[in-house]
């Protein structure tokens, strides 16, 4: 049972009251009870029986939510930026009252797939590289990219001191006249910018980037800009492939 509790102001953040680090301030401050009795121990954890209240009124648990977006350009991958540049968040109607984070990250000039929750178990297991969910980009590459190239993309390049790797990829057109590849890639890992750096240590520079599929999730006819809520068997198709993943 001690797997399943959880710190007391996580709880009160996750209800969708105020944030964490506003939630110890409640807790600190005497205003938090657990089954009637005041607690102002930060390290306190309550489970699914406990009642928490915050100013004698109980708090509900908030129900986990799942959303997709296709991200747009100069769209940043955060639920907040101190100058007032437009965030991921923004994409979602003012209607939806749970606090939801993106899972992971897309550049800000990166368009593509983005999932958008308040499940964070889940959420820790699809950007984990160990769970092995398949995240798919297409870059548009200037230059003409060897087969050889792409498949040292695969076997891992050094970019800043970090190795980096792709799990599969696929030249899928390159032209000549212009310059220019395409090429898919796959991968596990989630660092930043990773995939332009991969480019990068090879000399090549990305012009266009846009990621196509997230674990079992593809975007499908969703417009850039536009966002829809994910159905009970796609939740349950991107858990399900985390548990087949692990090792």
């Amino acid at each position: 049972m001690s797997k399943q509790k959880e710190r007391l102001q996580k709880v009160i953040a996750k209800s969708g009251i105020t944030s964490r680090r506003k939630a110890e301030g409640l807790i600190e401050s005497g205003r938090v009870k657990v089954n009637g009795k005041v607690v102002t121990e930060l390290g306190t954890k309550v489970g699914q029986g406990d009642e928490v209240a915050v100013d004698d009124i109980i708090v509900e648990k908030e129900q986990p939510v799942y959303f997709m977006v296709n991200k747009p350009r100069q769209v940043l991958s955060t639920v907040e930026d101190d100058k007032g540049r437009k965030v991921v968040t923004d994409l979602l109607p003012d209607e939806i009252e749970q606090r939801v984070y993106p899972v992971g990250r897309l550049d800000y000039d990166t368009t593509g797939i983005l999932i958008l929750t308040n499940d964070g178990n889940l959420t820790n297991k699809l950007i984990h590289p160990k769970f092995e969910v398949d995240k798919v980009y297409v870059a548009k590459v200037n230059g003409e990219l060897s087969r050889e190239e792409a498949l040292q993309l695969k076997k891992g390049v050094i970019h800043d001191g970090e190795r980096l790797k792709a799990v599969k990829t696929r030249i899928i057109e390159v032209d000549k006249k212009k310059k220019k590849t395409m090429i898919e890639m796959v991968l596990h890992q989630g660092k930043n910018r990773q995939v332009r750096r991969m480019f990068e240590a090879l000399g090549y520079r990305v012009d266009k980037l846009k990621r196509e599929r997230f674990g079992t999730l593809a975007l499908g006819n969703l417009q850039p800009g536009q966002y829809r809520e994910l159905t009970p068997h796609e939740v349950k198709q991107l858990a399900d492939i985390t548990q087949k993943n692990v090792k």
